[in-house]
């Protein structure tokens, strides 16, 4: 069973139509209206804590003295993981409220910067060992410049590790609410669900796009693919959330990539 503790921080999610968020798009996105229930329930939920996390720091390896950058780091429970691991990190977030709970997180002193992934960053050529990416890519339209600015800032031969929302799960998301014309499969569509977590609700719009697209945008950004990963769940996922790992054994949640810059 899951404790009482995880059921009242866990994120409940509903798919919504485009026309919720056509009249006005600022509705959607805005972290800063519930970072804190975000940050609580982002903390111990078998999607964040117990798959994506785990899998990003897998991936990293051995990062012990890498000057690491997390890329829409969030509440920066990432970057408090490759800290303990002994890197020497760095992070922004579009969103002040998340990087406040972050600060909480890591300390007054930690390097934390309010910027935009599809804008020029402030860092400078060749900066950093690796960039983590973690469920971030999905937010933009177009990857081209984002990818272009984190090509600039790894040193040659530093990686990106990313993770993303599968595409095969968005698109069966969508083919088993019976809204399937809303998401063809071979085109980039903007898909919006709505969370309630703690009785706060917020409209959280992503972009979908298929695996060919994905990696056309890695390659054209100079980027060569070293790893494509679906990953399980932690092992400890098993007992602490049983019933939920019974009814889908193996995750098509989020797809992950190691890219190494050339």
């Amino acid at each position: 069973m899951i404790s009482s503790e995880r059921q009242e921080h866990a994120i409940s999610t509903r798919l919504v139509s485009p026309s919720a968020v056509s009249v006005d798009p600022s509705k959607a996105n805005d972290y800063n209206s519930f970072a804190e229930a975000y940050t609580a329930a982002n903390e111990a939920n078998l999607v964040n804590a117990y798959y994506e996390r785990p899998a990003m720091l897998a991936l990293a390896g051995d990062v012990a003295g890498r000057r690491i950058l997390d890329a829409g780091c969030g509440s920066g429970a990432l970057l408090a993981a490759l800290r303990d691991r002994g890197a020497i990190v760095s992070g922004f977030d579009t969103s002040a409220g998340m990087l406040e709970q972050a600060r909480q997180r890591l300390g007054d002193g930690a390097d934390l910067q309010v910027a935009d992934l599809g804008s020029r960053l402030p860092y400078a050529d060749d900066t950093f060992d690796d960039v983590a990416a973690s469920l971030v890519l999905h937010y933009l339209e177009d990857w081209g410049p984002a990818l272009a600015e984190l090509r600039r800032i790894l040193r040659p031969g530093g990686r990106l590790i990313v993770s993303v929302d599968h595409p095969f799960a968005v698109n069966l998301i969508h083919r088993e609410a019976g809204r399937e014309a809303e998401c063809n499969y071979f085109d980039t569509t903007k898909w919006t669900v709505e969370w309630t977590v703690d009785g706060q609700t917020a409209l959280v719009s992503r972009w979908h796009r298929p695996l060919h697209a994905m990696i056309e945008a890695f390659i054209g950004a100079g980027f060569r693919i070293t790893v494509i990963s679906e990953p399980e769940p932690d092992p400890a996922a098993r007992e602490l959330f049983p019933e939920a790992i019974a009814a889908a054994p193996r995750f098509l949640c989020f797809l992950f990539f190691v890219l190494q810059a050339g």
